[in-house]
């Protein structure tokens, strides 16, 4: 193949097809290592002081859980019927038309998925690397921007590359949750009190209760988010129809039963309330007691791979949508192109990387991201929505996976999406009235590039 593109300098490299090359295992590496970040290992201190209980506290994972699961059984049957390039995008497209797929292309691409590679680049350079290497301000800037670069290029000259070194930072990340779930429940020397699962009782029901569980349940759902990026390289999968929808399950199941896990041994070292005062450092506390100083060190540095690894997810996965809009006509049209070498969507990967290290130096991601979470949730709940939708729309359309629950569990992901929603609209209700500005934005660039799309038809 490389050979025969050589031979032909004038080939088009908006033509070439990307090949499908990740396994069944790749798609479950994508999963869960695009899922844990460091939140399970910082962040269940936000959950324990929602709901002060451990029952509830549990239970928000829970629940949390299984609503994401419910999200991905209706991805699985939407990536194994359009396995193609783009996920989230085509399945838009395919439900209600290329205007809402592309505003979700440009949201991504403007702000979700490029504020997520800068916060965790950030993450790394300014709150965990500093514990190791005192650094100044432009010491840590330019680590993030060498963050950011350094996931580019191995993505850039592969994308057996980006999977194999996301395995690898997947397999070091759970590894660090084993470490501490291990040193937990084994080497506490009496420090662990079974009492801390049920103590304090979560009290009466009632409805303040109600709303502080739905607080922990938001956030746990941030937690969880990041499984249905494995969609967008579904035009790489070998034998999609069956590995893409398989690894999204196995996947989010494993993150599903490696957080609870993660949960149970916090609290068996730690009463809920100190998770709750913990200030993000829950992982990094209970180690402490545990194994000392030594323990707490070696989890903060594996946590920098943890952030690795799920930065990692975003650059390997999210190119691929903007390579489907260009395709489309819809985009930059040298965002199109495949690399005659490498086989991989590199302008598009390029485009990401720069505008991401561009939001990381001048740190105006930190507002943008906030503006975007009404939106994004609004994208989700309509994209599993787009199950039954295309159900009616194209009943004779291929489904080698069918979602389970059918269609039980998609209302009641769409019914969550939609409480996150409202609760991101209530909350900062000039944040999301931002957010929803800059999506309609998209609409000039969408009236742009389709007018453009429709006079190249006609001539």
């Amino acid at each position: 193949m490389e050979q025969d593109l050589k031979a032909c300098p004038a080939v088009d490299k908006t033509k070439i097809a990307l090949p499908r090359v990740l396994s069944l295992w790749d798609v479950v590496m994508i999963v869960v290592g695009g899922v844990i970040g460091s939140g399970i290992f910082l962040s269940p201190s936000e959950i324990a002081a929602a709901v002060p209980a451990p029952l509830l506290m549990l239970a928000v994972w829970v629940v949390g859980g299984l609503f994401s699961f419910f999200g991905a059984v209706a991805f699985a049957e939407l990536g194994a019927a359009m396995p193609e390039a783009g996920g989230i995008y085509i399945y838009l497209r395919e439900a209600y038309g290329p205007l809402l797929s592309f505003l979700f292309g440009w949201t991504l691409f403007l702000v979700i998925d490029s504020g997520s590679i800068a916060t965790l680049a950030v993450a790394f350079s300014h709150n965990m690397l500093p514990r190791f290497v005192d650094m100044t301000l432009l010491e840590k800037k330019l680590i993030a921007a060498g963050f950011v670069a350094f996931l580019g290029a191995v993505n850039y000259v592969g994308v057996r590359w980006g999977s194999r070194l996301q395995n690898l930072l997947t397999y070091i990340k759970t590894g660090a949750i084993g470490i501490v779930v291990v040193a937990v429940f084994f080497f506490t020397k009496g420090q662990g009190q079974a009492k801390n699962f049920v103590e304090p009782g979560p009290g009466p029901f009632n409805f303040p209760l109600l709303g502080a569980f739905g607080v922990g349940l938001v956030a746990s759902l941030w937690a969880y988010k990041g499984w249905e990026s494995a969609t967008y390289s579904a035009g790489e999968v070998k034998n999609p129809r069956r590995n893409l929808p398989l690894g999204i399950l196995v996947g989010t199941a494993a993150v599903i039963v490696l957080y609870i896990i993660a949960n149970l041994a916090y609290l068996y070292v730690l009463p809920v309330g100190k998770i709750a005062a913990s200030e993000g450092r829950v992982a990094l506390e209970a180690m402490e007691i545990v194994t000392g100083p030594f323990g707490a060190s070696l989890i903060a540095f594996l946590i920098l791979f943890s952030i690795l690894g799920a930065a990692n997810q975003t650059v390997l996965c999210s190119p691929r949508v903007y390579f489907a809009m260009a395709r489309d006509g819809l985009f930059f049209k040298r965002i199109a192109e495949c690399h005659p070498k490498f086989l991989t969507p590199h302008v598009s990967i390029i485009a990401i990387s720069v505008w991401s290290i561009l939001l990381t130096l001048t740190g105006t991601f930190k507002q943008l991201f906030t503006y975007v979470v009404f939106g994004e949730w609004v994208f989700f709940g309509l994209t599993v929505a787009a199950v039954i939708v295309l159900r009616k729309k194209r009943p004779d359309l291929e489904r080698p996976y069918k979602t389970w629950g059918y269609p039980v569990t998609p209302i009641v992901f769409v019914l969550a999406a939609l409480y996150v929603a409202v609760a991101s609209l209530l909350s900062a209700f000039w944040n999301a009235l931002a957010g929803l500005g800059i999506i309609c934005l998209g609409i000039p660039a969408y009236l742009y590039w389709s007018g453009k799309l429709r006079r190249t038809a006609r001539s």
